[in-house]
């Protein structure tokens, strides 16, 4: 079929309105574009600077950045889509439709998400820390986006929603460098106070790994039912607690054995009716 020069000129005419309106437009879209990359890339590096600073996990440093770079690149994107004329309200609603029905869908995984963000952000504990949390006591072996790994003390692996323990109170127990021990000691009721408090406290204080600030204590703390029950309260590095606890109880025992000292045990004494 052939054309005649009327519809000839007409499609040419036709082309260069066409020309003239897309072609500026293409042109800010291309210099939006290289200008809003060189913007996302200097934000991405001060925001990978930051995180640096702050010391935060690298796994979580690597979600942070990707999810900041999507979301820039995200918008400088539906920006280009503007300049070009493309409509965006149907496009954003469908998009934010979306967004709600997943968050519904994965409300669980989010909070844990949220929570793994917090933990990993704001440090309230870190691996090879112990905490106590949601029940369990243990050494943190590995901190998730998602879950927290705890070791008890028997070796058992414990798998903590993040979640749970971002909403919930944690007891870091080496947060501290220090810590205190606490031992309860019976004596019996004829038992002279200020002999046995000397006995402890000698025990304590001849042992290199015992603070002399705060100095040991020992103190009547109840009346007991078969024996007078005395506090021992004595400070040490967080890591020689329970050895010092265990062989500071053995030495009491040692000790009072050697100085006349009695450990009552409970007694009941029973009367026959005839």
């Amino acid at each position: 079929m052939e054309l005649s020069p009327e519809t000839i000129k007409s499609l040419l005419d036709q082309g260069i309105q066409l020309a003239y309106k897309i072609v500026p437009s293409l042109i800010y879209a291309l210099l939006f574009y290289l200008v809003g990359r060189f913007f996302v890339k200097k934000l991405l590096k001060g925001f990978q600077l930051i995180l640096e600073k702050r010391e935060v996990n690298p796994s979580l440093n690597t979600f942070l950045v990707g999810l900041v770079k999507a979301l820039l690149f995200v918008s400088l994107f539906i920006g280009i889509a503007t300049i070009l004329g493309v409509p965006m309200s149907s496009f954003l609603a469908i998009l934010g439709a979306a967004g709600l029905a997943i968050g519904l869908a994965l409300q669980g995984s989010l909070s844990n998400f949220a929570g793994g963000v917090l933990i990993l952000l704001f440090k309230p504990f870190k691996v090879d820390d112990v905490i106590i949390g949601q029940g369990h006591t243990g050494k943190v072996s590995k901190i998730d986006i998602l879950y927290t790994h705890l070791l008890t003390f028997d070796n058992r692996e414990v798998v903590i929603p993040n979640g749970n323990l971002a909403n919930s109170d944690v007891v870091n127990i080496t947060a501290q460098p220090n810590r205190r021990v606490d031992m309860n000691v019976g004596v019996a009721y004829s038992t002279d106070l200020k002999k046995a408090r000397e006995v402890i406290l000698g025990i304590l204080k001849s042992d290199e790994r015992v603070h002399a600030d705060p100095e040991p204590v020992v103190w009547l703390n109840n009346f007991g039912d078969s024996s007078l029950d005395l506090v021992v309260r004595a400070w040490t590095d967080r890591d020689n607690v329970w050895p010092v606890y265990f062989e500071t109880m053995e030495k009491i025992k040692s000790e009072f054995e050697k100085n006349t000292i009695e450990i009552p045990f409970p007694q009941r004494v029973m009367h026959q009716i005839k």
